[in-house]
Formats: structure tokens, sequence, C-alpha cells
């Protein structure tokens, strides 16, 4: 049985990557349970591999080959990613943002090695690349200790990266002399332990070694790291899918809900959201009805693309929609948050279970039941339009100047006025807005006066908005 599926970026370094595969391979834990072991490693042309290192093109090489190495690792199921590069390190986090997977940070297996091996204060030689040199990252994972680097980095430099250097396969002769060489300098400063951020140094350590350099193989304490102490939750942001174009302003208009009701101090407090915005899904009053174009399959490919993206949580603002939810939900990992039962809950912890609620919706929403059985299991008296007046909620909606060719005024605000009259005279005590497009006509509205009765309006649209906003905080 497989216990641990780890990969390794190869190709950053190529000699250094494989130096770190063939460590994975004989650690002593592997050896004793190699069939609870896969490793996977993975190199790829990488266009920069020339390339000075300080160069900002290069990083951002660096940058596009990690994560596209690591978003192939997502689909393998790998429980770790090993990354032996110090200079792709120095954009960790960035990477560790967008990958769902753990990266293996090589600067934490080196300080926690030196926290268990050194005590503070102790003077610690680096050598490294002038990038990684330049950037704070040593600072920040080496605190307490002092730091010092060999005078001479051109030819440290030119030891590791040169035409004849350890990076091309030269792991004697002169390139070993200039590390020799930085060294023995570091050595006369008193420095206790040697640690390499270069990853290609350790092809060289042994030797260096039987000279009595204490040079650390960082690549070993990596590798160690990664197969004993290292265990990370990665803890990603909540991620929302939204199946968008049903109808499109109604989506628009519930993304805006979502970031209005979002307590954020700047962008990146804001909630991540993928959109599909798709209205060339079939009408689902249409199908309902009229038994046109059904709309299931349509949306189930939109909820599967919105699985596969990463989201933890799925939202359709629109009502009739719901209608084909259950079906779709049997085969997503992912919820589906149901609009239409966070409104009758919403409903029945603000105003009570003997509230008489009134429903205005498509006639394939009231016709499929889907509303209707929903406050009914809560045991709530539902009013709707009758025939005439059914009539007029749809002209307000599909009519040549309804809400769903953008108008949000006029007429069409006539006609479902004369929809929210007859249901408030048949004795409705809150109204449902249940149809998405029915909020953007009544944007300054949470309520109607008629005749001296005050009749909340409930749009589902923000009911739900704010429900993921919560879930969001989880």
């Amino acid at each position: 049985m497989i216990n641990e599926k780890i990969a390794v970026i190869g190709g950053l370094g190529t000699l250094s990557g494989a130096d770190v595969l063939f460590k994975l391979l004989k650690n002593p834990k592997v050896l004793k349970n190699q069939k609870g072991y896969e490793f996977i490693f993975e190199q790829q042309p990488y266009s920069q591999i020339n390339s000075p290192l300080y160069h900002e093109d290069d990083i951002k090489s660096r940058k596009f080959y990690s994560y596209n190495l690591s978003k192939s690792f997502e689909s393998k199921s790998v429980s770790k990613i090993l990354l032996p590069c110090f200079a792709s390190h120095t954009f960790f986090e960035e990477l560790q943002k967008e990958i769902s997977i753990p990266i293996v940070n090589i600067f934490d297996a080196l300080s926690l090695y030196l926290k268990s091996s050194f005590e503070k204060n102790v003077k610690i030689g680096i050598l490294t690349s002038d990038y990684v040199k330049e950037n704070h990252i040593l600072k920040r994972y080496f605190q307490g200790y002092d730091l010092f680097f060999p005078t001479d980095q051109e030819h440290l430099m030119e030891a590791v990266y040169g035409e004849n250097g350890i990076k091309k396969g030269y792991f004697d002769g002169i390139p070993l002399e200039y590390v020799y060489t930085a060294c023995s300098e570091l050595m006369d400063k008193g420095c206790e332990v040697i640690v390499p951020c270069v990853s290609e140094l350790s092809l060289v350590t042994e030797q260096l070694w039987k000279r009595g350099v204490p040079i650390l193989d960082v690549n070993q304490i990596y590798v160690d790291y990664a197969l004993g102490n290292f265990t990370k939750d990665v803890l990603k942001p909540f991620k929302l899918g939204i199946v968008g174009g049903v109808g499109p302003s109604a989506t628009v208009d519930f993304m805006n809900k979502i970031i209005i009701n979002t307590a954020a101090k700047r962008d990146q407090d804001h909630i991540k959201m993928i959109i599909e915005q798709n209205p060339q899904i079939p009408d689902r009053t249409a199908h309902l009805i009229r038994k046109e174009t059904d709309p299931t399959i349509a949306m189930f490919s939109i909820c599967k693309k919105l699985e596969a993206a990463g989201v933890d949580a799925i939202a359709i603002p629109c009502n009739t929609a719901h209608a084909f939810v259950k079906s779709i939900q049997e085969h997503l990992t992912v919820p589906i948050i149901n609009m239409l039962t966070v409104t009758v809950e919403y409903i029945n912890r603000n105003f009570g279970s003997n509230t008489k609620v009134g429903l205005l919706a498509t006639s394939g929403t009231v016709q499929s039941n889907v509303y209707l059985d929903v406050l009914t299991e809560f045991g709530f008296e539902v009013i709707i339009p009758d025939e005439e007046h059914q009539k007029y909620v749809m002209e307000s909606i599909y009519g040549e100047r309804g809400v769903k060719a953008n108008f949000t005024a006029g007429i069409c605000k006539d006609n479902i006025l004369k929809a929210v009259d007859f249901i408030i005279r048949k004795g409705a005590d809150v109204i449902i807005l249940g149809c998405t497009e029915l909020p953007l006509m009544f944007p300054d509205e949470s309520e109607i006066v008629n005749e001296d009765k005050i009749i909340p309006l409930v749009d589902p649209t923000l009911v739900l908005a704010k429900k993921i906003v919560n879930l969001s905080k989880v």
C-alpha cells in the first residue's frame, strides 16, 4: 500500500534535482518500506537554463515553470512536492497560494536542522547566489545567527554557474578549488558550519568533508525533512464557483452583493470567485413549461468545470434553475448552496413559521414546485398570483420591455407591482422575489407599504450572498 506519493520538480538545476531524487530513493526509511513510497520526477526543457540567475526574466521563467509542473502534480494525487532550487524559494509563498499540494520548504528544513544542531549566535558561513544573498529570505529563516559571506563572490559564482562549473557536471579541478577557497575564508572568520544555499553544492560536499570543511549536505537535509518532520496542511482561501448567465444581469448583481456584504479593508480580503457566464444555457422556464431543450447537462458541465477548478462551493443565482439542482448534485463532490433553502430558512428565522409567504417567480419555478416544496416543508402558507397576475409577472421578466431586456422601470415595474398588490390583498405577510431578475426592479426597496401595512421583500440572491460570505469565514 502506498503511504506517500512524492513529486520532485527537476530541471531548475538538472543535476541537483537528480541528486534529490537519488537521495530519496536511498533514504533508509524508503529502503525499509519500498512498497510504501511512489516518486514522480518530472523535468521539462527549461528555456532560461543558461540565463544568469539574477536576470528578472529568469526568475519569472522559474515561476511559470514551477507552477506548471506543480499543477500537473495536482491531478496525480501527489502528497507533497520537493522544489530543489533555492532561488525558486524566494517566491515560495506566491507559488504555494496557488497550489493545493504542500510544497516542502527547503529553508524550513535548514532552519529546523540548525536549531536542533547549533546554539544561537553561532557564526554561519553562507554560500549562495547573488540573487538569494540580496533577498530578505536568509535573514528571515536564519534569525539569531551571525551570517558571513565570502568576499570573492565572483569566483564562487564561476565555480557553480561557469562554462566548466559544477552545474555543468565539473565536480573537481578549478570549480572545487574556488568553493574550497570560499569555505576556508569563512572558517578563518570563525564559522562553525557552512550552509550552501545553492543546491548544486551538495554534489561536492563529500570532497569538501575530506578536506575538513564543516559544510552541510543541504539536499540530504531537505530529503530527510520531507520524509520525516514535514507535515503541513495547505490553508487555501475559500473559493466560490458561480454558474452565471442565468440570467446575465442577475449574475453580476449577485457578485456585487457578495462584494458589498464582505467586511474587507483591501482587495485581498474579498472572496475568490470563478464564474462561467454562459447565457447559452437553455431557458429553464421554457423546458419546465413547454418541454423545450433540457438545461441540465449544460448546467452540469459548468458545475464540473468549477469542481475541477477547486471551488469549495457552487452558487447558481437563478431560482428556476434550482428545479434541476437535486439531479445535478448527485454527480458532484462540491456542494451547491441551495438558494431556495437558505431563503426559506431566513424567512423562518426572521419572521416565524406562522408567516404567510407570497411568492413571485417564473411560471416554471411555480409549476415545478421547487419553492412550494421547501416552504410547505417548513409549514408556511404560500400565496401565489392567479393566472391573470402570473401573466403580469412573466411580462415583467420576459416582456419586450421586461427586466431580461435590461429594463428595470416603466411597464415592467408597473406589471410586477400589480402582482405584488394581488398577493398582499390575499394576505401575504412577506414576499419572496423568487426570480433573480426581480430584485433589479427594487434596487433601493426592501419593503412595500400597502394600506399602512409594511410587507418585507425578500431577495434570495442577497440572502444567498450573505450565506456565502458566512461560509467563507468557516
